[in-house]
Protein backbone atom coordinates (compact mmCIF):
# COMPACT_ATOMS: atom_id res chain seq x y z
CA UNK A 1 0.00 0.00 0.00
CA UNK A 2 1.30 3.46 -0.93
CA UNK A 3 1.59 6.22 1.66
CA UNK A 4 -0.34 9.46 1.11
CA UNK A 5 0.84 12.84 2.37
CA UNK A 6 -0.42 16.42 2.38
CA UNK A 7 1.85 18.74 0.39
CA UNK A 8 -0.24 21.89 -0.04
CA UNK A 9 -3.13 23.80 1.54
CA UNK A 10 -5.68 26.34 0.30
CA UNK A 11 -8.54 28.04 2.12
CA UNK A 12 -10.90 30.97 1.97
CA UNK A 13 -13.12 31.28 5.03
CA UNK A 14 -15.26 33.64 7.11
CA UNK A 15 -12.26 34.36 9.36
CA UNK A 16 -9.55 34.69 6.73
CA UNK A 17 -9.11 34.66 2.97
CA UNK A 18 -6.04 32.42 2.99
CA UNK A 19 -4.68 29.60 5.14
CA UNK A 20 -2.50 31.76 7.39
CA UNK A 21 -5.33 34.20 8.14
CA UNK A 22 -7.71 31.29 8.75
CA UNK A 23 -5.32 29.58 11.16
CA UNK A 24 -4.51 32.80 13.02
CA UNK A 25 -8.26 33.40 13.37
CA UNK A 26 -8.79 29.93 14.81
CA UNK A 27 -6.00 30.22 17.35
CA UNK A 28 -6.98 33.72 18.45
CA UNK A 29 -10.67 32.81 18.82
CA UNK A 30 -11.91 35.07 16.04
CA UNK A 31 -15.62 34.82 15.26
CA UNK A 32 -16.60 35.19 11.60
CA UNK A 33 -20.33 35.46 12.29
CA UNK A 34 -22.09 38.77 11.69
CA UNK A 35 -25.18 40.29 10.11
CA UNK A 36 -25.97 39.02 6.62
CA UNK A 37 -24.96 41.53 3.94
CA UNK A 38 -25.46 39.43 0.81
CA UNK A 39 -29.22 40.06 0.76
CA UNK A 40 -31.91 41.97 2.66
CA UNK A 41 -33.01 39.96 5.72
CA UNK A 42 -35.94 42.20 6.72
CA UNK A 43 -38.50 39.42 6.22
CA UNK A 44 -36.25 36.65 7.58
CA UNK A 45 -36.14 35.19 11.07
CA UNK A 46 -32.43 34.46 10.68
CA UNK A 47 -30.24 37.58 10.48
CA UNK A 48 -26.75 36.15 11.01
CA UNK A 49 -24.35 34.13 8.89
CA UNK A 50 -20.60 33.63 8.50
CA UNK A 51 -19.81 35.32 5.20
CA UNK A 52 -16.41 35.51 3.52
CA UNK A 53 -15.30 39.10 4.14
CA UNK A 54 -13.80 41.65 1.74
CA UNK A 55 -14.19 39.39 -1.26
CA UNK A 56 -14.53 40.92 -4.72
CA UNK A 57 -14.40 38.35 -7.50
CA UNK A 58 -12.92 40.88 -9.92
CA UNK A 59 -9.81 41.07 -7.73
CA UNK A 60 -9.13 37.48 -8.80
CA UNK A 61 -10.78 37.13 -12.22
CA UNK A 62 -11.38 39.41 -15.18
CA UNK A 63 -14.92 40.78 -15.36
CA UNK A 64 -16.17 38.33 -18.00
CA UNK A 65 -14.77 35.31 -16.19
CA UNK A 66 -16.11 36.50 -12.85
CA UNK A 67 -19.62 36.79 -14.29
CA UNK A 68 -19.43 33.28 -15.76
CA UNK A 69 -18.67 31.63 -12.42
CA UNK A 70 -20.91 31.19 -9.40
CA UNK A 71 -19.57 32.33 -6.04
CA UNK A 72 -18.90 28.74 -4.95
CA UNK A 73 -16.59 28.31 -7.96
CA UNK A 74 -14.89 31.63 -7.21
CA UNK A 75 -13.98 30.32 -3.76
CA UNK A 76 -12.76 26.97 -5.11
CA UNK A 77 -10.47 28.56 -7.70
CA UNK A 78 -9.03 31.11 -5.27
CA UNK A 79 -8.24 28.34 -2.77
CA UNK A 80 -6.72 26.24 -5.56
CA UNK A 81 -4.35 29.02 -6.59
CA UNK A 82 -3.12 29.27 -3.01
CA UNK A 83 -2.77 25.48 -2.79
CA UNK A 84 -0.80 25.21 -6.04
CA UNK A 85 1.60 27.93 -4.93
CA UNK A 86 1.93 26.45 -1.45
CA UNK A 87 2.56 22.99 -2.90
CA UNK A 88 5.09 24.41 -5.40
CA UNK A 89 3.50 22.19 -8.04
CA UNK A 90 4.64 22.66 -11.63
CA UNK A 91 2.26 20.54 -13.72
CA UNK A 92 4.65 20.60 -16.70
CA UNK A 93 7.07 18.53 -14.61
CA UNK A 94 4.64 15.75 -13.62
CA UNK A 95 2.42 13.29 -15.48
CA UNK A 96 -0.80 15.31 -15.72
CA UNK A 97 -2.80 12.15 -16.42
CA UNK A 98 -1.90 11.01 -12.89
CA UNK A 99 -3.06 14.30 -11.35
CA UNK A 100 -6.74 14.61 -10.47
CA UNK A 101 -9.27 16.95 -8.87
CA UNK A 102 -12.11 16.07 -6.52
CA UNK A 103 -13.85 19.07 -5.01
CA UNK A 104 -17.26 18.68 -3.43
CA UNK A 105 -20.21 20.97 -2.88
CA UNK A 106 -23.37 20.22 -0.98
CA UNK A 107 -25.58 22.49 -3.07
CA UNK A 108 -23.53 24.05 -5.87
CA UNK A 109 -24.47 27.36 -7.49
CA UNK A 110 -27.50 28.20 -5.41
CA UNK A 111 -27.39 31.96 -6.10
CA UNK A 112 -27.24 31.26 -9.83
CA UNK A 113 -30.32 29.04 -9.52
CA UNK A 114 -32.21 31.75 -7.63
CA UNK A 115 -31.24 34.50 -10.05
CA UNK A 116 -32.24 32.55 -13.14
CA UNK A 117 -35.54 31.37 -11.65
CA UNK A 118 -36.41 35.03 -11.08
CA UNK A 119 -35.44 35.83 -14.67
CA UNK A 120 -37.60 32.96 -15.92
CA UNK A 121 -40.64 34.14 -13.97
CA UNK A 122 -40.22 37.83 -14.78
CA UNK A 123 -38.89 37.81 -18.36
CA UNK A 124 -39.61 34.36 -19.78
CA UNK A 125 -37.56 31.28 -20.72
CA UNK A 126 -35.63 32.91 -23.55
CA UNK A 127 -33.92 35.23 -21.07
CA UNK A 128 -32.47 32.49 -18.85
CA UNK A 129 -28.69 32.68 -19.13
CA UNK A 130 -26.99 30.18 -21.46
CA UNK A 131 -24.39 29.93 -18.69
CA UNK A 132 -27.02 28.95 -16.11
CA UNK A 133 -26.30 25.21 -16.17
CA UNK A 134 -22.47 25.44 -16.36
CA UNK A 135 -22.53 27.88 -13.46
CA UNK A 136 -24.84 26.03 -11.08
CA UNK A 137 -24.15 22.31 -11.35
CA UNK A 138 -22.17 20.83 -8.44
CA UNK A 139 -19.29 19.40 -10.45
CA UNK A 140 -18.20 22.66 -12.06
CA UNK A 141 -15.87 23.72 -9.25
CA UNK A 142 -13.87 20.55 -9.85
CA UNK A 143 -14.18 20.95 -13.61
CA UNK A 144 -13.03 24.56 -13.60
CA UNK A 145 -10.08 23.72 -11.34
CA UNK A 146 -8.97 20.87 -13.61
CA UNK A 147 -9.16 23.16 -16.62
CA UNK A 148 -7.20 25.95 -14.93
CA UNK A 149 -4.38 23.80 -13.55
CA UNK A 150 -4.24 21.22 -16.37
CA UNK A 151 -5.09 18.16 -14.27
CA UNK A 152 -6.02 15.35 -16.67
CA UNK A 153 -6.58 12.53 -14.18
CA UNK A 154 -9.76 11.66 -12.29
CA UNK A 155 -12.04 14.65 -11.82
CA UNK A 156 -15.28 14.41 -9.87
CA UNK A 157 -17.59 15.91 -7.26
CA UNK A 158 -19.03 13.97 -4.31
CA UNK A 159 -22.22 15.27 -2.75
CA UNK A 160 -23.12 13.85 0.65
CA UNK A 161 -24.48 17.00 2.30
CA UNK A 162 -22.30 18.10 5.22
CA UNK A 163 -19.99 15.09 4.84
CA UNK A 164 -19.12 15.92 1.23
CA UNK A 165 -15.60 17.29 1.67
CA UNK A 166 -14.58 14.69 4.25
CA UNK A 167 -15.79 11.87 2.00
CA UNK A 168 -13.97 13.48 -0.93
CA UNK A 169 -10.67 13.69 0.96
CA UNK A 170 -11.10 10.11 2.15
CA UNK A 171 -11.84 8.77 -1.32
CA UNK A 172 -8.87 10.66 -2.79
CA UNK A 173 -6.68 9.14 -0.08
CA UNK A 174 -7.83 5.70 -1.23
CA UNK A 175 -7.39 6.57 -4.94
CA UNK A 176 -3.74 7.42 -4.31
CA UNK A 177 -3.15 4.64 -1.77
CA UNK A 178 -4.26 1.97 -4.23
CA UNK A 179 -2.29 3.40 -7.12
CA UNK A 180 -4.92 4.96 -9.39
CA UNK A 181 -3.45 8.47 -9.17
CA UNK A 182 -0.30 10.09 -7.79
CA UNK A 183 -1.66 13.46 -6.75
CA UNK A 184 -5.14 14.91 -6.09
CA UNK A 185 -6.63 18.26 -5.18
CA UNK A 186 -9.29 17.33 -2.61
CA UNK A 187 -11.78 19.24 -0.49
CA UNK A 188 -14.95 21.26 -0.75
CA UNK A 189 -16.49 24.63 -1.56
CA UNK A 190 -19.84 26.23 -0.76
CA UNK A 191 -21.72 29.53 -1.13
CA UNK A 192 -25.29 29.04 0.09
CA UNK A 193 -25.93 32.23 2.03
CA UNK A 194 -28.82 33.13 -0.26
CA UNK A 195 -32.49 33.88 0.40
CA UNK A 196 -33.69 30.39 -0.53
CA UNK A 197 -30.79 28.74 1.31
CA UNK A 198 -31.43 30.60 4.55
CA UNK A 199 -35.21 30.21 4.26
CA UNK A 200 -34.97 26.48 3.61
CA UNK A 201 -32.63 25.72 6.49
CA UNK A 202 -34.64 28.01 8.77
CA UNK A 203 -37.89 26.23 8.05
CA UNK A 204 -36.38 22.82 8.68
CA UNK A 205 -35.48 24.18 12.14
CA UNK A 206 -31.74 23.78 11.58
CA UNK A 207 -30.53 27.39 11.95
CA UNK A 208 -30.03 29.46 15.08
CA UNK A 209 -32.28 32.51 15.22
CA UNK A 210 -30.08 34.24 17.77
CA UNK A 211 -29.13 37.81 16.91
CA UNK A 212 -26.13 37.77 19.23
CA UNK A 213 -23.18 36.71 17.07
CA UNK A 214 -21.26 35.48 20.14
CA UNK A 215 -24.12 33.15 21.14
CA UNK A 216 -25.38 31.95 17.77
CA UNK A 217 -22.93 29.13 16.95
CA UNK A 218 -22.02 27.64 20.33
CA UNK A 219 -21.08 23.97 19.89
CA UNK A 220 -21.56 21.73 22.95
CA UNK A 221 -23.03 24.60 24.99
CA UNK A 222 -26.29 23.70 26.74
CA UNK A 223 -27.99 26.78 25.23
CA UNK A 224 -27.17 25.84 21.61
CA UNK A 225 -30.19 26.13 19.34
CA UNK A 226 -29.04 25.61 15.75
CA UNK A 227 -26.17 26.17 13.37
CA UNK A 228 -25.08 29.32 11.55
CA UNK A 229 -24.61 29.16 7.78
CA UNK A 230 -21.05 29.69 6.59
CA UNK A 231 -19.35 29.82 3.20
CA UNK A 232 -15.90 29.35 1.68
CA UNK A 233 -13.56 26.58 0.55
CA UNK A 234 -10.91 24.32 2.03
CA UNK A 235 -8.56 22.17 -0.07
CA UNK A 236 -5.69 19.73 0.48
CA UNK A 237 -3.05 18.67 -2.03
CA UNK A 238 -2.76 14.92 -1.49
CA UNK A 239 0.25 13.12 -2.94
CA UNK A 240 1.89 9.73 -2.96
CA UNK A 241 4.89 9.90 -0.65
CA UNK A 242 7.64 8.92 -3.09
CA UNK A 243 6.18 11.25 -5.74
CA UNK A 244 6.30 14.08 -3.21
CA UNK A 245 9.84 13.30 -2.11
CA UNK A 246 11.07 13.04 -5.69
CA UNK A 247 9.96 16.59 -6.47
CA UNK A 248 11.16 17.95 -3.12
CA UNK A 249 7.72 18.89 -1.83
CA UNK A 250 7.10 20.13 1.69
CA UNK A 251 5.21 17.47 3.64
CA UNK A 252 2.70 18.79 6.17
CA UNK A 253 1.20 15.53 7.41
CA UNK A 254 0.22 12.02 6.36
CA UNK A 255 -3.31 10.70 5.77
CA UNK A 256 -3.55 7.27 7.38
CA UNK A 257 -7.21 6.36 7.83
CA UNK A 258 -10.73 6.89 6.51
CA UNK A 259 -14.12 5.66 7.60
CA UNK A 260 -17.48 6.17 5.87
CA UNK A 261 -20.81 4.79 7.09
CA UNK A 262 -24.55 5.34 6.92
CA UNK A 263 -26.97 5.66 9.82
CA UNK A 264 -29.87 4.37 7.69
CA UNK A 265 -32.09 6.15 10.20
CA UNK A 266 -33.50 9.61 9.28
CA UNK A 267 -33.09 12.30 6.62
CA UNK A 268 -31.94 15.01 9.05
CA UNK A 269 -31.39 13.51 12.52
CA UNK A 270 -28.28 11.52 13.41
CA UNK A 271 -28.83 8.06 14.84
CA UNK A 272 -29.73 8.56 18.53
CA UNK A 273 -27.10 6.14 19.80
CA UNK A 274 -24.30 7.59 17.63
CA UNK A 275 -23.67 4.13 16.20
CA UNK A 276 -23.04 5.21 12.60
CA UNK A 277 -20.62 7.98 13.52
CA UNK A 278 -18.85 5.65 15.93
CA UNK A 279 -18.31 3.07 13.18
CA UNK A 280 -16.84 5.71 10.87
CA UNK A 281 -14.31 6.69 13.55
CA UNK A 282 -13.55 3.06 14.39
CA UNK A 283 -12.98 2.21 10.72
CA UNK A 284 -10.58 5.14 10.28
CA UNK A 285 -8.64 4.07 13.37
CA UNK A 286 -8.55 0.46 12.18
CA UNK A 287 -7.24 1.43 8.73
CA UNK A 288 -4.49 3.49 10.37
CA UNK A 289 -3.46 0.48 12.44
CA UNK A 290 -3.59 2.36 15.72
CA UNK A 291 -5.70 2.37 18.89
CA UNK A 292 -8.13 5.04 20.14
CA UNK A 293 -5.56 5.95 22.79
CA UNK A 294 -3.20 7.11 20.03
CA UNK A 295 -5.55 9.86 18.78
CA UNK A 296 -4.62 13.25 20.21
CA UNK A 297 -7.27 15.52 18.73
CA UNK A 298 -10.70 15.31 17.11
CA UNK A 299 -12.08 18.20 15.07
CA UNK A 300 -15.73 17.46 15.75
CA UNK A 301 -18.59 18.00 13.36
CA UNK A 302 -19.96 20.02 16.30
CA UNK A 303 -22.69 21.98 14.54
CA UNK A 304 -24.27 23.64 17.60
CA UNK A 305 -27.58 21.85 17.04
CA UNK A 306 -29.14 20.13 20.07
CA UNK A 307 -29.16 16.66 18.52
CA UNK A 308 -25.82 16.63 16.65
CA UNK A 309 -23.61 17.64 19.54
CA UNK A 310 -25.26 15.22 21.98
CA UNK A 311 -25.18 12.27 19.58
CA UNK A 312 -21.65 13.02 18.36
CA UNK A 313 -20.47 12.97 21.98
CA UNK A 314 -22.15 9.59 22.37
CA UNK A 315 -20.49 8.38 19.16
CA UNK A 316 -17.02 9.38 20.39
CA UNK A 317 -17.61 7.58 23.68
CA UNK A 318 -18.78 4.48 21.82
CA UNK A 319 -15.79 4.50 19.44
CA UNK A 320 -13.10 5.50 21.93
CA UNK A 321 -14.29 3.80 25.12
CA UNK A 322 -12.17 4.80 28.10
CA UNK A 323 -9.86 6.77 25.78
CA UNK A 324 -12.67 9.31 25.29
CA UNK A 325 -11.82 10.70 28.74
CA UNK A 326 -8.42 11.85 27.47
CA UNK A 327 -8.97 12.73 23.82
CA UNK A 328 -9.11 16.44 23.02
CA UNK A 329 -12.07 17.49 20.85
CA UNK A 330 -13.09 20.92 19.63
CA UNK A 331 -15.48 22.37 17.06
CA UNK A 332 -14.31 25.25 14.90
CA UNK A 333 -17.85 26.08 13.76
CA UNK A 334 -18.05 28.77 16.43
CA UNK A 335 -15.45 30.60 14.32
CA UNK A 336 -16.66 29.81 10.80
CA UNK A 337 -20.27 28.74 11.05
CA UNK A 338 -21.20 25.60 9.14
CA UNK A 339 -19.84 25.49 5.58
CA UNK A 340 -22.07 22.54 4.61
CA UNK A 341 -20.33 20.62 1.81
CA UNK A 342 -17.09 22.56 2.40
CA UNK A 343 -17.01 22.08 6.18
CA UNK A 344 -14.82 18.99 6.10
CA UNK A 345 -12.37 20.77 3.81
CA UNK A 346 -11.65 23.73 6.05
CA UNK A 347 -11.68 21.46 9.10
CA UNK A 348 -9.13 19.14 7.50
CA UNK A 349 -6.94 22.18 6.91
CA UNK A 350 -7.36 23.00 10.61
CA UNK A 351 -6.25 19.48 11.56
CA UNK A 352 -3.16 19.69 9.35
CA UNK A 353 -2.22 23.02 10.91
CA UNK A 354 -2.83 21.66 14.42
CA UNK A 355 -0.34 18.88 13.67
CA UNK A 356 2.16 21.29 12.12
CA UNK A 357 1.97 23.96 14.83
CA UNK A 358 1.33 21.83 17.91
CA UNK A 359 -1.75 23.86 18.80
CA UNK A 360 -5.37 22.73 19.13
CA UNK A 361 -7.95 25.39 18.19
CA UNK A 362 -10.66 26.11 20.77
CA UNK A 363 -14.42 25.76 20.84
CA UNK A 364 -15.37 29.44 21.16
CA UNK A 365 -18.56 30.97 22.55
CA UNK A 366 -18.78 28.29 25.25
CA UNK A 367 -20.43 29.34 28.52
CA UNK A 368 -22.99 26.83 29.80
CA UNK A 369 -21.80 23.24 30.31
CA UNK A 370 -24.05 20.43 29.12
CA UNK A 371 -23.97 17.11 30.96
CA UNK A 372 -24.66 15.37 27.64
CA UNK A 373 -21.53 16.93 26.09
CA UNK A 374 -18.94 16.26 28.77
CA UNK A 375 -15.74 15.60 26.80
CA UNK A 376 -12.69 17.89 26.75
CA UNK A 377 -13.83 20.44 24.18
CA UNK A 378 -10.99 22.99 24.64
CA UNK A 379 -13.33 25.82 25.71
CA UNK A 380 -12.54 29.32 24.43
CA UNK A 381 -8.73 29.18 24.53
CA UNK A 382 -6.36 27.41 22.14
CA UNK A 383 -4.12 24.80 23.72
CA UNK A 384 -0.51 23.88 23.01
CA UNK A 385 -0.38 20.13 22.45
CA UNK A 386 1.93 17.81 20.53
CA UNK A 387 -0.61 16.45 18.04
CA UNK A 388 0.52 13.11 16.60
CA UNK A 389 -2.85 11.97 15.25
CA UNK A 390 -5.77 14.25 14.39
CA UNK A 391 -9.23 13.10 13.32
CA UNK A 392 -11.82 15.16 11.43
CA UNK A 393 -15.49 14.13 11.65
CA UNK A 394 -18.40 15.08 9.40
CA UNK A 395 -22.03 13.96 9.76
CA UNK A 396 -24.42 14.83 6.94
CA UNK A 397 -28.16 14.97 6.31
CA UNK A 398 -29.27 11.60 4.98
CA UNK A 399 -27.22 9.79 7.62
CA UNK A 400 -23.83 10.12 5.88
CA UNK A 401 -20.87 9.84 8.26
CA UNK A 402 -17.22 10.39 7.47
CA UNK A 403 -13.99 10.43 9.47
CA UNK A 404 -10.45 10.99 8.23
CA UNK A 405 -7.33 10.45 10.29
CA UNK A 406 -4.13 12.43 9.81
CA UNK A 407 -0.74 11.80 11.35
CA UNK A 408 2.39 13.82 11.99
CA UNK A 409 4.74 12.84 9.16
CA UNK A 410 7.64 10.55 9.98
CA UNK A 411 10.07 8.90 7.56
Amino acid sequence: MRRVVVTGLGAITPIGNNVDEFWDGLVSGKCGIDNITLFDTEKFKVKLAAEVKNFNAEDYFDRKEARRLDRYSHFALVATRELMKDGNLDVSKIDATRFGVAVSSGIGGLQTIEDNKETLMEKGPDRVSPMFIPMCINNMAAGNIAIEVGAKGESFCMTTACSSATHTIGECFRIIKYGYQDIMIAGGTEASITPIGIAGFTNIKALSQSQDKTRASIPFDKERNGFVMGEGAGLLLLEELEHAKKRGAKIYAEVVGYGATSDAYHITSPSPDGEGGARAMTNAIKEAGITPEDVTYINAHGTSTPLNDKFETMAVKKAFGDASKNVIMSSTKGHTGHLLGAAGGVEAVACVKAIEKGIVPPTIGYKVPDEDCDLDIVPNEARKVDVKYAMSNSLGFGGHNGSILLKKYEE
